[in-house]
């Protein structure tokens, strides 16, 4: 658990990195483990409640623009909810890393996309096919955190197509 703590925080790095004003920052205002823990849950909780709610949102009449703007608001606060644990600059770090890089563009455009599509061009269509491009992003940019889990998904989908 020290291990996870301390490579989530950045604590992991070598005695002869230099820090950044950056890190400094970070370093100096971080929260305890126990509260990071806290903050995650209640920020991943809250983005589920707002995903579920646009889910149930579906059912009224014109409630594509509901839908789309709590699932798009859920699905940032899940996100955004990892910046509890490793903190926002290394989220930031690691969401551009080159593995996720393309990910982290997709869901980002997807997001704003979306919105637009439900609230300013009102095109329930567009809309459901970009909150689908959205939740593929977003479960490629999470398995990517995982090691070798997109190696598996590709062999996967590979040999289902090998039919």
């Amino acid at each position: 658990m020290d291990k996870l703590r301390k490579v989530l925080s950045g604590e992991d790095r070598t005695p002869d990195e230099e820090s950044s004003i950056i890190q400094q920052i970070n370093e100096v205002s971080t929260l305890s483990w126990s509260t990071r823990i806290k903050g995650f849950c209640i920020c991943f909780v809250i983005g589920i409640l707002l995903s579920f709610l646009g889910s149930l949102a579906m059912f009224l009449p014109r409630g594509i623009v509901l839908f789309a703007v709590f699932y798009t608001l859920g699905n940032i606060m899940s996100m955004a909810s990892t910046c509890f644990l490793m903190g926002p600059v290394n989220q930031i770090k690691k969401m551009f890393d080159p593995t996720r890089l393309i990910a982290t563009c997709i869901v980002l455009v997807t997001f704003v996309l979306t919105i637009i599509a439900a609230c300013v061009l009102h095109k329930a269509g567009l809309t459901l096919i970009l909150i689908i491009v959205q939740s593929l992003a977003m479960t490629w940019y999470s398995i990517s955190y995982i090691p070798l889990a997109r190696d598996a998904v590709k062999k996967t989908v590979s040999s289902c197509l090998d039919v």
